[in-house]
């Protein structure tokens, strides 16, 4: 299985739209379809985000202008993977982090340490079980390591997979750092290219 990971970039946008267009996820609802536009680094604050067309639009303006971030997985040249990872720190007045995250601690962004978050994952449906999204992860670590970040976190539900597995997390080397009745926050430390060119 050829799979290839890109990094998405304003010139992916109609692919990416398209994925979301064409993938069922969460409740298999059409008119649901989130286009993850509520974990990125846009302020939501007075954002109607409650028709499938709007969130679709906002997609295409996120990615065009960088606040939605993220990493896409290609077989040929179709996307069959999404992994939506940002920097924590931009991330604090996103739709999503307001509304699910009033749990997640903030004392590493007061302390300077440079958190890439791990938000969501969607899979195309022929590819679930297959190791897609442990690939993505994987590359998320590998490249915040490349880019100077000092952790990756996560935060896998228990009642929701679009976080995530916490199984996938533990085999990638992930602890938890702390457990609520929802799910639980866990992190990763990054070796940087420099520290003896291991990553």
């Amino acid at each position: 299985m050829e799979i290839e990971l890109r990094r998405l970039t304003p010139e992916l946008a109609e692919d990416y739209v398209y994925f979301f267009d064409t993938t069922p996820h969460d409740d298999q609802v059409d008119e649901h379809k989130c286009y993850c536009i509520c974990w990125c680094s846009a302020d939501a604050e007075g954002k109607d985000f409650s028709t499938r067309e709007q969130r679709r639009a906002y997609a295409l303006q996120y990615v065009a202008s960088g606040v939605l971030q993220g990493y896409l997985a290609y077989q040929g040249n179709k996307i069959v993977g999404w992994c939506n990872a940002n920097t924590k720190a931009d991330c604090l007045k996103c739709a999503s982090w307001r509304r699910f995250m009033a749990h997640v601690p903030l004392d590493d962004l007061e302390q300077g340490v440079k958190v890439k978050s791990v938000f969501c994952f969607v899979i195309a449906p022929e590819m679930r079980r297959q190791g897609i999204a442990a690939l993505l992860l994987e590359h998320v670590c590998r490249e915040a390591a490349q880019e100077g970040f000092d952790v990756v976190e996560a935060y896998p539900w228990k009642q929701w997979d679009f976080g995530g597995y916490y199984e996938m997390y533990k085999n990638s080397g992930f602890t938890v750092v702390q457990e609520t009745e929802s799910g639980y926050v866990m992190r990763r430390q990054l070796k940087h290219p420099s520290q003896n060119g291991r990553v």
